[in-house]
């Protein structure tokens, strides 16, 4: 605690005005030991009156509410003497004691009554009123009131913010200062959500040695975890080691004793995939396995044709539908009634929805309760318009939620609860990382019909592998490519540039017109500049598209023309503050006003929502985009609108939120929007390649805007590399090896 950098400030807690459960907000009324009253602000989870406390922090000034000290660190200590442990009892901070009951302890042990209350419940027992039952049920809550300073008074001793310790305690209840003391890289865990040199730091401070097998061991775990979100399923063992050894300065050789721990515990589990010693996080190697298993098992399977006349059945549903089918679209007919497993994959324009539709009705006729979902709230809501039919996200199909047990995700729908339905049609299969694909499985009966639609050619998950490519690549499922570009009118330049792009054709940008318009700009600082005024006031005015339906897209995060900066240009514009009238809040350098686009960019299974016809639940999910409905400072608290489900986060969650005016090409996947800006100005060299470029295309439904260089262009569509991923399921789906 870098103690000498803040103000301090000490005295008794004399009231407690404000206190928020969820992210330990507090305002209280301290009386300082000069005699003075001061009001406190800041992360002070479970104050109470009476107890002692020093703070450190700043002096400001709140608009309304005048001056106060917000704190950034605290050091509490239970009160002392019968007055202040009278106070501090009838608070109601413990429950089953009010005024009555905290005047019966205090009469009979007086300045000895809180070492009774935590380690004698006996002998509060024998007070007239109080059972034995009782007695221990109040003792469990004091000493979990205890334990929350105890933590706080540990982890502001490193520098940590009180944050961590609310999280800590909510996961891990009493035993979480004896967790992270005996292993302070439980800090960095996904729940808690300290960094590892955070964490890491902690652990040095306290003892553990640079070369500790425990220090190596986490070194691993983060590694495996962070090259997980970076798309790979196992790192090779010498990678893993080179990298651990980098990370935490320690030779590769000592990494081995670490590695060892893993393997012991089942945390980590190595196998031979291609002849590569592949080091797995378990629940990943897990994953991996079951799919490919589930996979080869539902392509094998065929169904014969007695009972279900599909040749009557496509006749009908042209007739319905007035429609003719290609006879690509007659084979995924075909396909859907005799397989259980089936692909459908095409670029745009090539008659995806028609063959969706057509499939839908196809089960209909057949009497199968077909399910629709997709992976990203934008994605299901435009399946849903594309069908007519009621579509879901993944996650909200599979009721996930986060367990703190397991440290991961689960899902109420699995082996032992599973969808009751004949066929599961996903789309935007291409976003599906192996997690997810496990869990979609688990949750499918032995007999359900599983559709993956999807455009190959596009960015593969965020997450780890690339399952959809894989599954294609395999050959072990009916796959349908869709080829045939039908259509022809108002997206078909969108669409044809698209198509150029994906096969390795610089698209001509001279011709600005017919949905897609190039403006040369070689600069960072000129595109960012005509980017803000296309979205501001020249397609507004002259394409009279709302900048509400204008999405700016950009390979990357950095530089004048990456998300961070245009964002900040756009909210000035779109957005600007208006003193009185529009609310605001900084949290980590960045401003949130009332009205600002937002992206989530994790998922959050403990986010409360509710939609105004009373309909509510828990959850937002990465890649949900919706604007800041209303702030409150005085609860330091924010409401945000995803598409009518109204969302509550405190402030200390904005981290959990991105602007979203401009985002990158990879958090646009599984939408599309009414127009697209692209910015295409020189960005990193592993930013610029084809499938990038094609993804940021084809979002765009009906104005596409490129801003930038010609040369960029030329060499993202030149650049046919994938990035590698390390998977074993193409491999353990054809059982190569």
């Amino acid at each position: 605690m870098q103690e000498q950098e803040l103000e301090k400030i000490q005295g008794q807690v004399a009231s407690v005005i404000y206190f928020n459960e969820d992210n330990g907000y507090t305002v209280l009324r301290l009386d300082v030991d000069d005699g003075s009253q001061a009001i406190v602000v800041g992360c002070i989870p479970m104050p109470v009156a009476g107890e002692s406390m020093t703070a450190w922090g700043n002096w400001t000034r709140h608009a309304a509410h005048g001056e106060q000290f917000k704190a950034l660190y605290t050091e509490r200590t239970m009160p002392s003497g019968a007055s202040a442990i009278f106070d501090y009892l009838s608070s109601r901070v413990i429950k089953g004691i009010g005024p009555a009951t905290a005047a019966l302890i205090v009469g009979r042990f007086g300045d000895d009554a809180l070492n009774v209350l935590r380690d004698h419940p006996e002998k509060l027992a024998t007070l007239r009123g109080i059972s034995m039952t009782k007695a221990e049920e109040m003792s469990a809550a004091f000493r979990r009131q205890t334990g929350m300073r105890s933590l706080m008074e540990f982890l502001g001793g490193a520098g940590l913010p009180p944050i961590l310790a609310l999280r800590l305690y909510r996961f891990y209840g009493d035993e979480a200062l004896e967790k992270v003391e005996e292993n302070p890289y439980i800090l960095s865990s996904v729940q808690v959500g300290a960094s590892f040199a955070q964490a890491d730091a902690l652990a040095l401070a306290n003892g553990v040695e640079a070369d500790a097998p425990e220090r190596i061991a986490a070194a691993l775990l983060f590694e495996l975890r962070h090259n997980s979100d970076n798309g790979h399923c196992f790192l090779p063992a010498d990678k893993l080691t080179a990298a651990t050894a980098q990370l935490i300065g320690v030779e590769p050789e000592q990494v081995g004793e670490g590695l060892d721990i893993l393997l012991d515990s089942g945390d980590v589990i190595c196998e031979s995939v291609a002849n590569v010693n592949a080091c797995y996080l378990a629940p990943l190697y897990a994953a991996e396995v079951y799919v490919a298993q589930r996979l080869r098992d539902m392509a094998g399977t065929v169904y014969p044709a007695t009972g279900v006349h599909v040749d009557h059945i496509i006749d009908e549903i042209e007739a319905e539908q007035h429609i003719a089918f290609a006879p690509q679209q007659r084979r995924t007919l075909d396909a859907a009634a005799s397989r259980q497993l089936v692909v459908i994959t095409g670029g745009p324009g090539t008659g995806k929805t028609t063959s969706l539709r057509a499939v839908l009705a196809l089960f209909d006729a057949m009497g199968l309760e077909t399910m629709l979902a997709a992976p990203t709230g934008q994605a299901a809501k435009r399946l849903s318009d594309l069908t007519g039919r009621e579509a879901s996200t993944i996650h909200r199909l599979l009721g996930a939620s986060f367990s703190p047990e397991t440290d991961s995700t689960v899902f109420r729908k699995n082996e032992s609860d599973q969808l009751r339905c004949g066929a599961l049609i996903l789309d935007e299969c291409s976003m599906v990382d192996m997690a997810l694909m496990k869990a979609v499985l688990a949750a499918l009966g032995s007999s359900c019909r599983l559709v993956l639609v999807g455009d190959a050619d596009q960015l593969p998950s965020v997450g780890p592998g690339a399952v959809f490519r894989d599954v294609i690549r395999s050959g072990i499922a009916e796959t349908v490519r869709l080829t045939e570009i039908f259509r022809q009118k108002e997206e078909s330049r969108i669409v044809l540039c698209a198509h150029q792009i994906d096969q390795g054709q610089t698209p001509d940008l001279r011709a600005n017109r017919a949905g897609v318009y190039f403006l040369r700009r070689r600069e960072a600082d000129s595109a960012a500049e005509t980017i803000v005024s296309l979205c501001q006031e020249r397609l507004p005015k002259n394409m009279h598209i709302p900048s509400g339906q204008i999405q700016v897209l950009t390979p990357t995060r950095k530089g004048a023309a990456g998300t961070e900066e245009l964002n900040k240009r756009l909210q000035a514009a779109l957005n600007p503050p208006v003193a009185g009238q529009k609310q605001e809040f900084d949290f980590a350098g960045r401003t949130y006003r009332e009205g600002d686009r937002v992206m989530q960019i994790r998922n959050d299974y403990d986010i409360p929502w509710k939609t105004a016809d009373l309909e509510s639940g828990y959850g937002v999910f990465n890649g949900d985009i919706g604007y800041i409905d209303s702030i409150d400072p005085a609860s330091e608290a924010f409401t945000v609108d995803f598409d009518g489900r109204r969302a509550n986060y405190a402030f200390e969650q904005a981290s959990e939120l991105d602007h979203a005016w401009a985002t990158t090409v990879h958090k646009s996947q599984g939408s599309e929007y009414r127009a697209v800006v692209l910015s295409a100005v020189r960005a990193a060299p592993q930013l610029m390649y084809r499938s990038l470029l094609y993804t940021a295309v084809t979002r765009a439904q009906e104005l596409l805007v490129i801003v930038g260089d010609e040369d960029v262009i030329r060499t993202m569509t030149e650049n046919a590399r994938r990035a590698k991923r390390y998977s074993g399921l193409r491999i353990r789906m054809t059982d190569e090896e």
